[in-house]
């Protein structure tokens, strides 16, 4: 019982990914697949989603995969850089209902990855950023 216990997320620590996970991963993977599906309606957007258009299917496939990549790397570097400011004591802390997230959390940046992380936990797209059934 205590081994299971000892990998349960601090509420506080799941709090903070589901947070990030909606509204960083979710919304910009989201924010794509509107894009390329020209649903869009800003002006600002309207070339981008035009040109998009255009290129094959196999092309905005690998665009996808890519934006895919790019928001979790961020995402992964940014938790990362949470946890290295947390080690050296530089005064940058995200703090969720009183608790520091980097000392509730074995490695913050890796929360989101696993089969039993973030990404699995609140994602509206799985962890190669296929749609969830629901």
């Amino acid at each position: 019982m205590l081994a299971a216990a000892r990998f349960m997320a601090h509420p506080a620590v799941d709090k903070f990914g589901a947070l990030v996970i909606r509204q960083l991963r979710d919304s910009s993977i989201d924010h794509f697949d509107r894009l390329a599906g020209q649903q869009h309606k800003a002006p600002a957007l309207l070339d981008l989603q035009r040109r998009l258009s255009e290129l094959p299917d196999d092309v905005q496939s690998i665009i996808r995969d890519c934006v895919v990549s790019c928001v979790d790397t961020g995402l992964h570097d940014l938790l990362f850089g949470l946890v290295e400011s947390h080690d050296a004591d530089d005064g940058i802390a995200v703090i969720v209902d009183g608790t520091n997230i980097a000392d509730a959390s074995d490695g913050l940046h890796g929360e989101q990855f696993t089969d039993d992380g973030w990404i699995a936990k609140f994602g509206a797209f799985d962890q190669n950023g296929a749609a969830r059934g629901g």
